[in-house]
């Protein structure tokens, strides 16, 4: 896979995916395989490489099972034990590996433990399957605005790969 992360600051190219997140993310729709994909494709297109960890229910709540299964058995998915929650496991390899996490979950309830998590999202939207990523470098409300043009690279593959990105402006 990739090595550790070496400095301080800098991110890993592994980016953690919260694929159930991301495969209901279409609004009014069952949970859709092709945005497990357009994720996985653009962070790959961005150089980077992503590890999409789901809940184990979502198999019974995909569109597509056939196609969800070719990517469990492939290893492009991974799913968390039944029973368990996949954010736990996406925000402690996320963690021990320096690295990104694409989703719109805000993690509110795992905050205390892992109070990183809000600098490691990276927020998307999908739509007519084309991606776009948001990175803010600061939170809303902060007082510093909501990051946007100078905002900070890590210096790694990470920032670069998705400082590129367009950023959606309201």
């Amino acid at each position: 896979m990739t090595a550790p992360a070496n400095q301080g600051d800098s991110t890993s190219n592994v980016v953690l995916v919260d694929g159930s997140n991301v495969a209901h993310s279409t609004e009014g729709e069952r949970a859709q395989v092709s945005n497990i994909v357009a994720i996985r494709d653009k962070l790959r297109e961005e150089g980077l490489e992503p590890i999409i960890v789901v809940d184990a229910a979502l198999r019974h709540q995909i569109d597509d099972a056939n196609r969800y299964e070719q990517l469990v058995d492939a290893g492009e998915v991974r799913q968390a034990p039944a029973g368990t929650d996949a954010d736990y496991f996406i925000l402690a390899f996320a963690r021990e590996l320096n690295a990104s996490i694409v989703s719109n979950d805000r993690f509110r309830d795992r905050l205390k433990e892992f109070p990183e998590a809000r600098d490691r999202v990276i927020r998307y939207m999908i739509v007519q399957d084309e991606v776009v990523l948001e990175r803010r470098t600061k939170r809303r409300g902060g007082g510093g605005g909501e990051g946007g043009e100078g905002s900070k690279t890590n210096g790694g593959p990470a920032g670069g790969g998705l400082r590129r990105g367009r950023k959606l402006r309201s």
